[in-house]
């Protein structure tokens, strides 16, 4: 569906609503990314939103907080201390729909849907944790990235954005004793009951210190006897303020803070930052820049997903072709380093392009890690994927269906696992995309086996899709001839003062870029990563939005691991591939 035909779907929906809710005092407010934006009254957000659901929305993709207060350019909208948006999506209908409600500071809260979509269970509390905003019947309303003793909302305004702003931390006995009580393990605050007053469960904690784990997680297990009953997350060891900083930094030096999102997916994690950016000042990227960038992402996905097929194949009893895979990443690795500098997290795209043109010799090193891997890849499918012992602890364990994952926010190679044909590169393609051709991996039983699978496949596309970056590699400028991308090159400074200022302006002020609104998401390694910027009319972003893949997978867990085994388990976090600072932030 193109640009147009998208926004006359969404425009015929929202008039749709306006059908639906005669009175309802609904704002249609126009984003750049085009995207249908209306503004609803609390007190019809759950039949509103209902109504929704039942309209081929299938997913709720994203719920997130905005604070208002000191936003100057508002253009008309609804008056609102705090605003609460709703991010929908319709793979039926291949749209978007962005909700929001707006709340005052004194009547801070809203009902709770999370009865309507699963998954709105941790997005609101994010938004609690946040921002302050209460939902109403939420089952279990505390906080979650943040510490239980901690003071404050950290995404208000008011809320210090750095340490050197708030009073010296000490720990005294007295503060140590608070803080051990506050992490007493109560099973009953986490919602688990005993299935009667003579039945003793045992409880185990899984992490937050466990490799099975990868990251500092922790899961709270009800057992009975070595069957899982309950099975209860709890994130945020890993959180950074990774929003917040998105809103201190300027423009061009966040960039480097989203290298370390999902710190396996370095400069993928760049681009739908930097497009958000490009498309609110209306920057056209060059060809030679865009097809870098796709080249570049590939590599990261095969980066990713080798690491993943190595601990995969690791957690459920094979040791040695981790040691193998590491092997070839590090052949990708040294790739990388080459073209940008950098490794794990070069942060090399820049707003308009990317830092430095292709190196002499970047071809060949290209060309032979695309001969060398195929053959790993066979050698791997044998040793790994066809394992009998791998196949008995993966198939059947796990399982969801493609309804269940749609209402959990599950997407990426865990949604194509369960059957849904859709990838975001291929069906909503963003940077350059459309001009590639590739497969998109799907299976049927969206189980552990399966969720591997499409990732073991999505290797052999990735490398496809490189092979055409450097079959096909446009000449011309790496970077846009526009004012609000990266400086104009250094040795002209030295010659023309108007480009001195350019470039003196740019690298110690960054770009302003005009007010408004504007999302990008892109497939990542692991699902759907979007950014939701919104600019104020300065030199940084007003309200960082990262939504993230791995922070709904998590909370998933609980529904695919009760009646099974402990091992069991630890086969279904390693096929869920997921990384804490992709989820924590």
């Amino acid at each position: 569906m193109s640009v147009v035909e998208e926004q006359v779907v969404s425009n015929e929906f929202a008039l749709k609503l306006d059908q639906q809710f005669p009175g309802a005092s609904l704002f249609v407010q126009q984003t750049v990314d085009e995207i249908a934006t209306i503004w609803i009254e609390r007190s019809r957000l759950r039949e509103i939103i209902r109504f929704v659901k039942n309209s081929g929305f299938e997913m709720l993709f994203d719920l997130c907080g905005v604070d208002e207060r000191m936003r100057e350019h508002r253009d008309g909208l609804p008056a609102a201390d705090f605003t609460i948006v709703y991010h929908f999506l319709s793979f039926r209908l291949g749209t978007e729909l962005r909700l929001k409600v707006g709340v005052s500071g004194e009547d801070a809260n809203v009902p709770s849907i999370h009865d309507i979509y699963p998954n709105a269970n941790w997005y609101e509390r994010e938004a609690w944790d946040m921002f302050g905003v209460t939902f109403t019947n939420h089952p279990n309303l505390y906080r979650i990235l943040l510490p239980p003793t901690w003071e404050g909302h950290a995404l208000r305004k008011d809320h210090p954005a750095r340490a050197t702003e708030m009073e010296p931390f000490r720990m005294d006995f007295e503060r140590q004793d608070k803080e051990q009580e506050a992490l007493r393990f109560k099973p009953e605050e986490w919602g688990m009951t005993r299935r009667d007053k003579n039945t003793e469960f045992m409880f185990l904690n899984l992490g937050p210190n466990h490799p099975s784990v990868h990251g500092v997680f922790r899961i709270v297990l009800q057992l009975d006897g070595e069957v899982i009953v309950d099975a209860v997350p709890e994130i945020g060891y890993h959180h950074r303020g990774a929003e917040k900083m998105g809103e201190r930094q300027t423009w061009h030096t966040y960039i480097p803070y989203t290298d370390r999102i999902d710190y396996l997916g370095g400069v993928m994690n760049n681009l739908p930052y930097v497009m958000s950016v490009e498309k609110m000042a209306g920057i056209e990227v060059p060809d030679r820049a865009k097809v870098i960038r796709i080249m570049m992402a590939e590599l990261f996905r095969i980066s990713s997903h080798l690491v993943f097929y190595g601990t995969f194949a690791q957690d459920v009893g094979q040791m040695s072709p981790v040691f193998y895979m590491f092997s070839d990443r590090e052949k990708l690795l040294r790739i990388v380093e080459a073209i940008t500098g950098g490794r794990m997290h070069p942060a090399w795209f820049r707003i308009g392009g990317v830092a430095q043109d292709l190196p002499e010799g970047w071809d060949v090193m290209v060309r032979d890690f695309l001969d060398w891997m195929p053959k790993r890849l066979k050698q791997y499918e044998s040793m790994v994927m066809k394992n009998s012992i791998l196949r008995q602890r993966s198939h059947g364990i796990g399982v969801y269906t493609k309804e269940e994952a749609l209402d959990w926010g599950v997407t990426g190679p865990g949604l194509r696992a369960t059957g849904m044909d859709f990838d975001w590169r291929r069906d909503k393609p963003y940077g350059g995309y459309d001009q590639f051709d590739f497969e998109v991996p799907v299976y049927q039983n969206g189980d552990s086996f399966d969720r591997a699978r499409v990732r073991v496949d999505e290797i052999t596309q990735s490398l496809r899709i490189i092979e055409q970056c450097l079959n096909n590699m446009p000449a011309g400028p790496y970077k846009a001839i526009h004012p609000q991308t990266t400086p104009p090159p250094k040795e002209r400074t030295m010659f023309d003062i108007e480009t001195l200022i350019h470039h003196f302006l740019n690298v110690s002020w960054g770009p302003v870029i005009p007010a408004g609104e504007c999302s990008v998401t892109i497939e990542a390694t692991k699902g759907a990563n979007m950014y939701y910027l919104t600019s104020d009319g300065g030199g940084s972003s007003y309200r960082t939005r990262i939504r993230t893949p791995s922070f709904p997978h998590l909370q998933q867990i609980p529904l695919i691991s009760r009646g099974l085994l402990i091992p069991d388990l630890i086969a279904i976090l390693a096929s869920i591939d997921f990384v804490m600072a992709d989820v924590d932030r």
